[in-house]
């Protein structure tokens, strides 16, 4: 700059004075952008600054226009000997993929700053850093050596950018993503046969299991043709239909859940609860408020009320806010008295005894240390034969429930042809149930459908019972089974199928395999022969198979497939996850 002080020096000090026309003070530039603009006068009398380096010009009234126009042109400015084209490209060099330590590639690369915000949202989201580490003076000095051009974002603005990621990379999970990411998963761990696979009702997962279909045919493997592969989680199913009929809004759980929100709101409140609670001699123990959108809350919440309707009868009597609070809530009502009434009380008891079948169902089928496959299709059809009875009841409220309820069942298990057949197979290897049972529910569930399906599903039954009589043949990655067993005799045998002995081998294995296949499918025509076992409590399926199995050696592994499949994915929004609820489990099992 010494060579623009020298020529332009007396002009820039002279400029670098203003006589403030207010005041009439006399004021020095604070601005870095006067370090690299000059004032002028245009031919209409206006003042405008001009740059230094490329002449263009800007207004130069401060007050009116300010300097951020001139503090941006300078980051801007082509010809500013300071500024480096951050969009021009570089070369830079990067690890080559899939070769030897240290083997590298030069690639084009230029400076790009949303691209280097979302990559430090990357490292904090990876590193589970604190939002407040990019505020940290070690990182504002490393990022200055690294790359001065990156302006270092706030902490505020790195987590709205790590909230924009997730919901960005949420939006690209499509089904066939997700199937290939299952895939690419599946093929790393060296598992090739999938047998089912249990998710929620997302539309995304529905695609993601056909592309997994897909891929599983590529490998060889894909048993049946993937018509068994997909296992729709019950759990998720039971959520979405209880939701529904309780969507229908019931004055009496309304006026119950006022009640125990009043109570919980002050300390002087819940202390004046407990001595009612003491004089009814109840324990002592804490009023749960629900979440609303939550049912099993909701059932937890009137289950714990029903426990202490007297004491909270005799509170209502010593505070008169309760029943002021309660007038005030429901002013719909004109007649109300403020007051939960006996008619509350029988209404809450109806409704609670309702959810406690699906409470005590989602426990049971979410359980993780026992079969619950075998039981899937009754529990089903329990729950189908109590919605229409329920349907038909006196009470309104739950026959409207039960309605709404029924409508939502029917979309998931009320068609016979897109129901998935390995639901019912399960209970057929069940030796207490075996068809005598599965026959009976169908009827009850579909009528005369029942028969048909029947059929159904003792064909495919067969079907499937025949992919496990098939020899066991490498798959196109090389697995094996674990069955597979290579012995030198089979070695030998193979060896001489051609030549000088013609087809007589390979016609004796054929034979062989036949006669082998006739015997073994008579397997599943003696099981089903076989009288029911006894039901007892404690009856452990995989116990008797495991004891039987010498009788039906493929039979057996047939039923340690099935037995093994889960029916409940336990995804956050339909598993159970009250505490109650979690020790309740932690007791029964």
């Amino acid at each position: 700059m010494a060579y623009l002080f020298a020529v332009f020096g007396e002009s820039i000090m002279a400029e670098n004075v203003i006589t403030d026309k207010v005041v009439g003070k006399r004021r020095k530039k604070r601005s870095r952008a006067w370090d690299h603009f000059s004032r002028k006068t245009d031919s209409d009398g206006n003042e405008k600054v001009v740059c230094n380096y490329c002449k263009k010009e800007y207004f130069a009234d401060t007050k009116e226009h300010g300097t951020t126009s001139m503090l941006t042109h300078i980051s801007k400015c082509p010809k500013m000997p300071y500024n480096i084209d951050i969009r021009q490209s570089r070369l830079a060099f990067q690890p080559m993929i899939g070769g030897n330590k240290g083997d590298v590639v030069v690639v084009p690369w230029k400076f790009d700053q949303e691209e280097c915000r979302k990559a430090l949202c990357r490292m904090v989201i990876i590193d589970e850093l604190p939002f407040r580490f990019v505020e940290k003076e070690g990182f504002k000095q490393f990022m200055k050596v690294a790359q001065p051009c990156f302006h270092i974002p706030s902490r505020t603005t790195v987590t709205r950018d790590c909230f924009n990621l997730f919901d960005e990379e949420k939006h690209n999970h499509r089904g066939e993503d997700l199937g290939k990411s299952i895939s690419k998963c599946l093929h790393e761990w060296g598992l090739h046969h999938i047998f089912t696979v249990t998710v929620d009702n997302a539309g995304s997962n529905s695609v993601a299991i056909t592309e997994l279909s897909k891929q599983l045919t590529k490998w060889g493997t894909n048993l049946m043709g993937g018509s068994h592969l997909h296992i729709r989680c019950m759990a998720h199913i039971v959520n979405l239909i209880v939701q529904d009929g309780t969507k229908e809004a019931n004055v009496s759980i309304e006026r119950v859940r006022q009640a125990v929100r009043y109570i919980r709101q002050s300390p002087a409140r819940w202390k004046k609860f407990q001595e009612c609670c003491e004089d009814e001699n109840l324990a002592k123990k804490s009023l749960c408020l629900d979440v609303p959108t939550r049912w099993n809350s909701t059932y937890m919440m009137l289950k714990r009320v029903i426990e202490y309707e007297g004491a909270i009868v005799e509170y209502a009597d010593r505070d008169i806010g309760l029943t002021l609070h309660l007038k005030f809530v429901d002013m719909v009502d004109k007649n109300s008295t403020g007051t939960l009434l006996s008619s509350d009380w029988e209404g809450v008891k109806r409704i609670t005894k309702f959810l406690e079948m699906f409470f005590n169902l989602t426990l049971k089928i979410s359980g993780s240390r026992y079969v619950t496959s075998n039981l899937h299709f009754l529990e089903i059809c329990q729950v189908g034969v109590y919605l229409n009875q329920l349907i038909s009841n006196e009470d309104h409220v739950l026959a409207k429930m039960a309605e709404n309820m029924k409508e939502k069942f029917d979309k998931y298990w009320g068609d016979t042809e897109k129901m998935n057949k390995m639901v019912f197979i399960p209970c057929v290897l069940d030796p207490r149930h075996k068809f005598i049972t599965l026959g009976f529910a169908l009827r009850k569930m579909f009528g005369e459908k029942g028969a048909a399906l029947e059929i159904g599903v003792r064909t495919y039954m067969e079907s499937l019972f025949n992919e496990y009589t098939k020899p066991v043949d490498s798959d196109k990655n090389g697995q094996f089974s674990s069955t597979e067993v290579d012995t030198s005799d089979s070695r030998s045998v193979d060896s001489r199928s051609g030549g000088e002995f013609g087809n007589f081998f390979e016609e004796l294995q054929k034979h062989t395999s036949e006669k082998g296949g006739a015997s073994s499918k008579s397997e599943l025509v003696k099981y089903l022969d076989e009288e029911i076992e006894v039901g007892k409590s404690n009856f452990d399926v995989l116990l008797w198979w495991k004891v039987n199995s010498p009788r039906f050696p493929i039979l057996s592994e047939m039923a340690r497939d099935v037995l093994s499949i889960p029916v409940s994915s336990v995804a956050s929004e339909c598993a159970l996850v009250l505490e109650d609820a979690y020790l309740i489990r932690l007791g029964v099992h």
